[in-house]
């Protein structure tokens, strides 16, 4: 599914408000993001016609659709695999790979997300049995995973990510 940057953005606000607070307003993703509810209105509009959010009925709380929820373990597992891959295989600063992987994290294929979990486990586990043979050492275990499917689905975010 073809999402915008600032779609994946609002996805993600959802998603985190409802993590730490149990609910997500417009006037909290607005207050969040610091825009406009108007433009969070329109945002959010959006999204239910592409059947990633939906608002409850009785009390104007809204939440992520199965569908949407599934687009923010993807989106967040892109932006981790990317993230880990630019500070330790590429060996940027924190923060450019922070804010390089939330800018790419959206246009990652699936595919492509695949390839680059197995390609960074192939490298960081190859050599567990002896560490100073390891060429890269990822702050990310990624040997504890059995598939990306599995790393995927455990996806909720990480601790550079911002709370």
């Amino acid at each position: 599914m073809e999402l915008s940057h600032s779609m994946v953005h609002y996805l993600l606000t959802i998603h985190k408000l409802k993590e730490k607070r149990g609910y997500a307003r417009v006037t909290d993703i607005a207050k969040e993001l610091e825009l406009t509810k108007g433009s969070v209105s329109t945002a959010i509009n959006n999204l239910k016609k592409k059947e990633l959010v939906y608002e409850e009925e009785d009390c104007k709380f809204l939440d992520l659709t199965d569908l949407g929820h599934a687009q923010v373990h993807h989106i967040l597992s892109s932006r981790t695999l990317l993230f880990y891959f630019l500070k330790d295989f590429v060996g940027v600063d924190e923060e450019t790979a922070e804010n390089d992987s939330c800018q790419m994290e959206h246009l990652l294929s699936e595919t492509t997300r695949e390839k680059l979990f197995e390609f960074m486990k192939d490298v960081a586990c190859m050599c567990d049995d002896d560490e100073s043979a390891r060429k890269f050492n990822l702050s990310l275990n990624l040997c504890q995973y059995s598939s990306p499917e599995e790393f995927i689905e455990s996806q909720e975010g990480d601790s550079y990510l911002a709370e």
